[in-house]
Protein backbone atom coordinates (compact mmCIF):
# COMPACT_ATOMS: atom_id res chain seq x y z
CA UNK A 1 0.00 0.00 0.00
CA UNK A 2 1.33 3.40 -0.96
CA UNK A 3 1.69 6.27 1.51
CA UNK A 4 -1.19 8.09 -0.21
CA UNK A 5 -3.43 5.02 0.01
CA UNK A 6 -2.61 4.64 3.70
CA UNK A 7 -3.43 8.27 4.37
CA UNK A 8 -6.71 8.02 2.42
CA UNK A 9 -7.76 4.91 4.34
CA UNK A 10 -6.95 6.46 7.71
CA UNK A 11 -8.80 9.65 6.81
CA UNK A 12 -11.85 7.65 5.79
CA UNK A 13 -11.92 5.88 9.15
CA UNK A 14 -11.23 9.00 11.22
CA UNK A 15 -14.91 9.61 11.94
CA UNK A 16 -15.47 6.15 13.43
CA UNK A 17 -15.31 5.74 17.22
CA UNK A 18 -12.21 3.86 18.36
CA UNK A 19 -14.33 1.23 20.12
CA UNK A 20 -16.24 0.52 16.90
CA UNK A 21 -13.01 -0.09 15.01
CA UNK A 22 -11.49 -2.27 17.72
CA UNK A 23 -14.62 -4.37 18.18
CA UNK A 24 -14.96 -5.17 14.47
CA UNK A 25 -12.18 -7.50 13.22
CA UNK A 26 -12.72 -6.31 9.64
CA UNK A 27 -12.36 -2.63 10.55
CA UNK A 28 -9.42 -3.37 12.84
CA UNK A 29 -7.69 -5.22 9.99
CA UNK A 30 -8.31 -2.27 7.66
CA UNK A 31 -6.88 0.14 10.23
CA UNK A 32 -3.86 -2.12 10.72
CA UNK A 33 -3.35 -2.25 6.96
CA UNK A 34 -3.02 1.54 6.91
CA UNK A 35 0.20 1.38 8.94
CA UNK A 36 3.69 1.37 7.45
CA UNK A 37 6.28 -1.23 8.43
CA UNK A 38 9.57 0.31 9.56
CA UNK A 39 12.86 -1.23 10.67
CA UNK A 40 15.64 -0.25 13.03
CA UNK A 41 18.75 -1.90 14.43
CA UNK A 42 19.27 -2.40 18.16
CA UNK A 43 22.54 -1.78 20.00
CA UNK A 44 23.00 -5.56 20.25
CA UNK A 45 22.81 -5.92 16.47
CA UNK A 46 19.24 -7.14 15.92
CA UNK A 47 16.94 -5.83 13.19
CA UNK A 48 13.54 -5.00 14.67
CA UNK A 49 10.28 -4.09 12.93
CA UNK A 50 7.45 -1.86 14.10
CA UNK A 51 4.19 -0.47 12.70
CA UNK A 52 4.06 3.28 12.02
CA UNK A 53 0.95 5.43 11.69
CA UNK A 54 1.48 8.92 10.30
CA UNK A 55 -0.77 11.91 11.02
CA UNK A 56 -2.03 14.24 8.32
CA UNK A 57 0.49 16.91 9.31
CA UNK A 58 4.14 16.48 10.23
CA UNK A 59 6.34 17.06 12.09
CA UNK A 60 4.22 15.76 14.94
CA UNK A 61 4.80 14.60 18.52
CA UNK A 62 5.41 10.86 18.78
CA UNK A 63 3.81 8.10 20.83
CA UNK A 64 5.41 4.68 21.26
CA UNK A 65 2.84 1.92 21.85
CA UNK A 66 3.64 -1.34 23.67
CA UNK A 67 1.23 -4.20 23.06
CA UNK A 68 -0.68 -6.40 25.49
CA UNK A 69 0.35 -10.00 26.13
CA UNK A 70 -1.31 -10.95 22.83
CA UNK A 71 1.43 -9.28 20.79
CA UNK A 72 1.40 -6.56 18.14
CA UNK A 73 -1.99 -7.45 16.70
CA UNK A 74 -4.59 -5.53 14.71
CA UNK A 75 -6.12 -4.12 17.89
CA UNK A 76 -2.93 -2.31 18.94
CA UNK A 77 -2.27 -1.21 15.36
CA UNK A 78 -5.79 0.24 15.29
CA UNK A 79 -5.04 2.30 18.39
CA UNK A 80 -1.91 3.58 16.65
CA UNK A 81 -4.05 4.59 13.67
CA UNK A 82 -6.44 6.41 15.99
CA UNK A 83 -3.57 8.28 17.63
CA UNK A 84 -2.43 9.35 14.16
CA UNK A 85 -5.95 10.58 13.44
CA UNK A 86 -5.56 12.72 16.55
CA UNK A 87 -2.35 14.32 15.30
CA UNK A 88 0.34 12.04 16.73
CA UNK A 89 3.04 10.06 14.98
CA UNK A 90 2.30 6.62 16.47
CA UNK A 91 4.66 3.65 16.51
CA UNK A 92 3.53 0.18 17.59
CA UNK A 93 6.62 -1.74 18.70
CA UNK A 94 6.93 -5.52 18.82
CA UNK A 95 8.52 -7.28 21.81
CA UNK A 96 7.52 -10.73 20.51
CA UNK A 97 9.57 -10.55 17.28
CA UNK A 98 6.60 -11.05 14.98
CA UNK A 99 4.65 -13.60 17.01
CA UNK A 100 0.99 -12.99 17.92
CA UNK A 101 -1.16 -15.07 20.26
CA UNK A 102 -4.84 -15.87 19.87
CA UNK A 103 -5.33 -17.81 23.11
CA UNK A 104 -4.27 -17.17 26.73
CA UNK A 105 -1.90 -20.13 26.96
CA UNK A 106 0.11 -18.99 23.95
CA UNK A 107 0.03 -15.39 25.17
CA UNK A 108 1.44 -16.42 28.54
CA UNK A 109 4.18 -18.46 26.88
CA UNK A 110 5.18 -15.50 24.72
CA UNK A 111 5.08 -13.08 27.65
CA UNK A 112 7.14 -15.37 29.87
CA UNK A 113 9.67 -15.82 27.08
CA UNK A 114 10.54 -12.12 26.80
CA UNK A 115 14.19 -11.44 27.62
CA UNK A 116 14.18 -8.18 29.64
CA UNK A 117 17.59 -7.11 28.35
CA UNK A 118 16.55 -7.63 24.72
CA UNK A 119 13.23 -5.87 25.34
CA UNK A 120 14.95 -2.82 26.78
CA UNK A 121 17.41 -2.77 23.86
CA UNK A 122 14.45 -2.86 21.46
CA UNK A 123 12.65 -0.04 23.26
CA UNK A 124 15.85 2.01 23.47
CA UNK A 125 16.31 1.71 19.73
CA UNK A 126 12.77 2.80 18.94
CA UNK A 127 12.77 5.76 21.34
CA UNK A 128 15.99 6.95 19.69
CA UNK A 129 14.43 6.38 16.26
CA UNK A 130 11.39 8.49 17.14
CA UNK A 131 13.51 11.30 18.55
CA UNK A 132 15.60 11.37 15.37
CA UNK A 133 12.91 10.94 12.72
CA UNK A 134 12.36 14.14 10.75
CA UNK A 135 8.59 13.60 10.73
CA UNK A 136 8.57 13.90 14.54
CA UNK A 137 9.05 16.96 16.73
CA UNK A 138 11.42 15.26 19.17
CA UNK A 139 8.71 15.01 21.84
CA UNK A 140 8.01 11.36 22.77
CA UNK A 141 5.50 9.59 25.02
CA UNK A 142 5.07 5.90 25.75
CA UNK A 143 1.80 4.03 26.26
CA UNK A 144 1.03 0.39 26.98
CA UNK A 145 -1.68 -1.98 28.15
CA UNK A 146 -1.38 -4.93 30.55
CA UNK A 147 2.03 -6.50 29.76
CA UNK A 148 2.74 -3.41 27.70
CA UNK A 149 1.71 -1.09 30.52
CA UNK A 150 4.62 -2.25 32.60
CA UNK A 151 6.95 -2.01 29.61
CA UNK A 152 5.71 1.50 28.84
CA UNK A 153 7.02 2.52 32.25
CA UNK A 154 10.22 0.49 31.76
CA UNK A 155 10.85 2.30 28.47
CA UNK A 156 10.48 5.67 30.18
CA UNK A 157 12.86 4.66 32.95
CA UNK A 158 15.50 3.52 30.47
CA UNK A 159 15.02 6.50 28.13
CA UNK A 160 13.57 9.51 29.92
CA UNK A 161 10.73 10.76 27.71
CA UNK A 162 8.15 13.53 27.92
CA UNK A 163 5.15 11.52 29.15
CA UNK A 164 4.14 7.98 30.09
CA UNK A 165 0.74 6.26 30.02
CA UNK A 166 0.13 2.98 31.83
CA UNK A 167 -3.07 0.98 31.41
CA UNK A 168 -3.26 -1.63 34.21
CA UNK A 169 0.42 -2.56 33.90
CA UNK A 170 2.87 -3.79 36.52
CA UNK A 171 4.01 -0.83 38.62
CA UNK A 172 5.95 -2.14 41.60
CA UNK A 173 9.08 0.02 41.32
CA UNK A 174 10.65 1.66 44.35
CA UNK A 175 11.18 5.41 44.67
CA UNK A 176 14.86 4.87 43.90
CA UNK A 177 14.03 2.90 40.74
CA UNK A 178 11.66 5.68 39.62
CA UNK A 179 14.35 8.35 39.89
CA UNK A 180 15.22 8.41 36.14
CA UNK A 181 11.68 9.43 35.12
CA UNK A 182 11.61 12.76 33.33
CA UNK A 183 7.99 13.40 32.37
CA UNK A 184 4.65 12.89 34.13
CA UNK A 185 2.84 9.56 34.31
CA UNK A 186 -0.86 8.86 33.68
CA UNK A 187 -2.23 5.61 35.10
CA UNK A 188 -5.50 3.80 34.40
CA UNK A 189 -6.26 1.00 36.86
CA UNK A 190 -9.22 -1.26 37.63
CA UNK A 191 -10.72 -1.70 41.08
CA UNK A 192 -11.49 -5.39 40.46
CA UNK A 193 -8.07 -6.21 39.02
CA UNK A 194 -6.60 -9.11 41.00
CA UNK A 195 -3.14 -8.77 39.42
CA UNK A 196 -2.52 -5.01 39.30
CA UNK A 197 -4.39 -4.63 42.57
CA UNK A 198 -5.10 -1.72 44.89
CA UNK A 199 -2.09 -2.52 47.08
CA UNK A 200 0.27 -2.29 44.10
CA UNK A 201 -1.34 0.89 42.79
CA UNK A 202 -1.22 2.62 46.17
CA UNK A 203 2.40 1.54 46.61
CA UNK A 204 3.23 2.98 43.21
CA UNK A 205 1.54 6.29 44.07
CA UNK A 206 3.51 6.47 47.32
CA UNK A 207 6.79 5.67 45.56
CA UNK A 208 6.14 8.30 42.90
CA UNK A 209 5.43 10.89 45.58
CA UNK A 210 8.57 9.93 47.50
CA UNK A 211 10.60 10.22 44.29
CA UNK A 212 9.12 13.65 43.59
CA UNK A 213 7.56 12.56 40.30
CA UNK A 214 4.29 13.66 38.74
CA UNK A 215 1.51 11.05 38.74
CA UNK A 216 -2.12 11.38 37.69
CA UNK A 217 -4.05 8.16 38.07
CA UNK A 218 -7.60 6.88 38.03
CA UNK A 219 -9.24 3.75 39.39
CA UNK A 220 -12.28 2.53 37.47
CA UNK A 221 -15.11 0.25 38.70
CA UNK A 222 -13.97 -2.40 36.25
CA UNK A 223 -11.68 -5.39 35.80
CA UNK A 224 -8.30 -5.95 34.17
CA UNK A 225 -8.18 -5.13 30.44
CA UNK A 226 -11.38 -3.06 30.61
CA UNK A 227 -10.25 -0.96 27.64
CA UNK A 228 -10.02 -3.89 25.18
CA UNK A 229 -13.30 -4.27 23.21
CA UNK A 230 -12.29 -7.75 22.06
CA UNK A 231 -12.08 -9.10 25.63
CA UNK A 232 -14.69 -10.26 28.11
CA UNK A 233 -13.82 -7.52 30.63
CA UNK A 234 -14.50 -4.64 28.26
CA UNK A 235 -16.26 -1.69 29.90
CA UNK A 236 -17.36 0.76 27.22
CA UNK A 237 -17.99 3.77 29.45
CA UNK A 238 -14.77 3.46 31.43
CA UNK A 239 -12.75 2.74 28.28
CA UNK A 240 -14.06 5.88 26.60
CA UNK A 241 -13.39 7.99 29.68
CA UNK A 242 -9.85 6.62 29.97
CA UNK A 243 -9.21 7.26 26.26
CA UNK A 244 -10.33 10.90 26.45
CA UNK A 245 -8.14 11.40 29.50
CA UNK A 246 -5.24 9.83 27.62
CA UNK A 247 -5.64 12.13 24.62
CA UNK A 248 -5.87 15.20 26.86
CA UNK A 249 -2.75 14.12 28.78
CA UNK A 250 -0.77 13.54 25.59
CA UNK A 251 -1.80 16.87 24.08
CA UNK A 252 -0.90 18.71 27.28
CA UNK A 253 2.55 17.16 27.63
CA UNK A 254 3.61 16.75 24.00
CA UNK A 255 2.16 19.95 22.57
Amino acid sequence: MTALARRTLMTGMAGLPLAAVLADPRLAAMAAESLESVTTKTADGRDEQAALALPAKTPAPAVLLVHEWWGLNDQIKSVAAELANNGFLALGVDLYEGKVASDPATAKTLMDGVDPAKAIATLNAWVAWLKADKRATGKVATIGWCFGGGWSLNASLANPVDATVVYYGKVDESAQELAPLKGPVLGHFAERDKWINKKMVEGFAAAMKQAGKSLEYYEYPADHAFANPTGQNYDKEDAQTAWQRTLAFLRKNLG
